[in-house]
């Protein structure tokens, strides 16, 4: 009788990695789905990239709401370590970006996102997703070299041990090309270019972070306005949360500002300019 599986050949970066990251599902892993209007967050979007010239999408929207949202409960902005819930200094969000034509993940962490304004979070990861396409990023190279180099074997424990080293114990070993918190206090990352409509995520253990958003596609849908059902763009957001942080109450305290920010996001943000104007540019 011939073999029934076969192994997946070659395996690189994220999918070799996350083949040795979970083990059999024994986590604290709690799911919501949120249904925003966009139609003000659309028109925002619009008017931002008009104004700058960024290429703006409702990813940076999601990434600055996820970021105020922390920063309102900083309880939530943590790690667990040793039995012992530590909270981080500061609000710094990781997006997702497909690499290698899609057939890879990687992504870029945007410190102190709370601070920023869409547009600065948007210019920022415009260059910095551009230095990872092209393979320019030279911390996340490194990373994938030392990765790379460890046998299939050794992966996981390995893995285990430096998430241990850098969390548990809090050493840098930055040294060694091992980025300190390289996922900050959420990931965002959007399913909605792949003309996915929702979707949830798992928690990636070693990256210790507790919350998980994803971005679906922005749809038009029927909805009920002052009773009449109208057509309107709709779009749902996939949230995986850590129960050892957050409960029902923090989830929906969250979910209504998310939706404060998303009905009207430039009560919350109005663009900085000058601020961008000022800033050096990343390529140099």
């Amino acid at each position: 009788m011939g073999r029934t599986f076969r192994p997946l050949e070659p395996l690189r970066g994220w999918r070799r990695l996350a083949a040795h990251a979970w083990r059999p599902p024994r986590d604290p892993s709690v799911y919501a789905l949120l249904e925003i209007p966009m139609r003000s967050a659309l028109a925002h979007v619009e008017r931002l990239r008009e104004e700058s010239g960024l290429r703006v999408t409702v990813t940076h929207l999601v990434t600055r709401a996820v970021a105020l949202a922390i920063r309102r409960y900083p309880q939530l902005n943590g790690i667990v370590a040793r039995g012992r819930i530590m909270l981080r200094e500061t609000v710094d969000i990781f997006i997702q970006v497909a690499v290698e034509g899609g057939s890879d993940l990687s992504g870029v962490k945007i410190a102190r996102a709370d601070e920023k304004s869409v547009l600065e979070i948007a210019r920022e990861t415009e260059e910095r997703v551009e230095r990872l396409r092209q393979r320019r990023d030279r911390q996340v190279e490194r990373t994938k070299s030392l990765l790379d180099r460890v046998p299939v074997r050794l992966l996981g424990p390995v893995v285990r041990i430096l998430s241990y080293l850098t969390y548990d114990l809090d050493l840098d070993l930055t040294r060694f090309d091992v980025v300190k918190d390289g996922f900050g206090s959420a990931m965002v990352t959007n399913v909605g270019t792949f003309g996915l409509a929702q979707a949830y995520a798992p928690l990636v253990p070693f990256s210790r972070v507790p919350l998980v958003v994803l971005v679906g596609e922005v749809q038009d849908k029927a909805v009920v306005e002052a009773g009449r059902v109208v057509v309107r763009p709709m779009m749902t957001l996939g949230v995986t949360f850590d129960h050892r942080f957050m409960d029902g109450y923090h989830g929906g305290a969250m979910a209504q500002l998310f939706r404060a920010f998303l009905e009207d996001p430039a009560r919350f943000d109005a663009p900085r300019a000058e601020a961008l104007s000022a800033a050096p540019s990343l390529r140099s």
